[in-house]
């Protein structure tokens, strides 16, 4: 259909203008899309070689010199696999944690900046305009629906400590401590449950969960939100959103008039939507738990009740 190609390429000339894609660095950083990319890509826990060039469609010698590079810079570090000993995993340095995270602020920054003047039923429409436009170039069109939140069932407990276990471990470098003191939370969840007061929040699209937030009671006045996570293949679409707005909303209808968390530095993608969502930070310490040097966080939101 020559009419949509044409459509196709002028919308692509459109975008590209408008996000940046034609400077000479992305950012003003120094690096490429395609350096930049590759960073994201491992810090979001794709951490051998073959899965991003697969991910990215690049060539395998192109992505050696970039991760070659990247190792002279320091901001990444190799190890041999413990699953595949002919893959070498990769981990972002604390160099590269923070180059990162300045691009993650930036990207942010840029962002808002563009979407400052728009109403809230144009970001709307917007929203919904590139979920449209995703779902038709991937594919999946009329295939996949809408993910849907519900409660906790029978069966969910051992998935979701395990999906924890896993996810922690890829992406934060989380030991086996980790994953037995997420199954005790939900034992003792279900074990104290008061329903008017405490709910779970299951994100599942045709059966296959994607994620899980929590609401528990500490007092009267306050509430905690845990067990807040997403799978990769849901992030950047909304569900984050739409799972910490319906923990938030339960709580204020409860009564709450406080809503804790606690969390780490490192989770940037987790505390932007925190801070988005009206959570301030209220303290952070140093700590050591299931093995490695962590930056602990609290934060809390105040909840408006009738």
């Amino acid at each position: 259909m020559p009419d949509t190609a044409d459509a196709l390429r002028a919308f692509n000339r459109f975008y590209t203008r408008q996000i940046g894609l034609l400077d000479r660095s992305y950012l003003a950083s120094g690096m490429t899309l395609t350096e930049v990319r590759i960073l994201y890509e491992i810090h979001d826990g794709k951490r051998n070689a073959r899965l991003i060039a697969q991910y990215l469609s690049l060539d395998e010698g192109y992505l050696s010199r970039i991760l070659a590079r990247f190792a002279k810079q320091g901001l990444i570090g190799r190890r041999p696999s413990k699953n595949d000993g002919r893959q070498t995993d990769l981990k972002l340095t604390t160099l590269g944690m923070q180059r990162v995270t300045e691009l993650i602020e930036r990207s942010q920054a840029a962002i808002e900046a563009r979407l400052s003047g728009m109403s809230t039923p144009d970001e709307i429409r917007l929203i919904q305009a590139m979920g449209t436009i995703r779902q038709c170039l991937s594919g999946d069109a009329g295939q996949k629906p809408a993910a849907q939140l519900r409660d906790l069932q029978v069966g969910d407990m051992e998935h979701i400590a395990s999906r924890h276990g896993v996810l922690y471990a890829q992406e934060h470098g989380f030991d086996d401590s980790f994953e037995p003191l997420v199954a005790q939370i939900l034992v003792d969840f279900l074990r104290t449950r008061r329903p008017q007061m405490e709910r779970a929040w299951i994100a599942v699209r045709a059966d296959h969960i994607l994620g899980s937030i929590f609401c528990v009671r500490v007092s009267d006045d306050t509430a905690k939100l845990r067990l807040f996570y997403l799978e990769p293949e849901a992030r950047g679409l909304g569900l984050g959103r739409q799972m910490l707005e319906a923990c938030i909303g339960f709580a204020q209808a409860a009564g709450y008039r406080r809503l804790l968390l606690w969390t780490h530095k490192s989770h940037e993608a987790a505390c932007s939507l925190y801070r988005k969502a009206g959570f301030v930070m209220i303290s952070e310490s140093p700590v050591h738990n299931y093995g490695q040097n962590l930056v602990e966080q609290e934060w809390q939101i105040e909840l408006c009740t009738k």
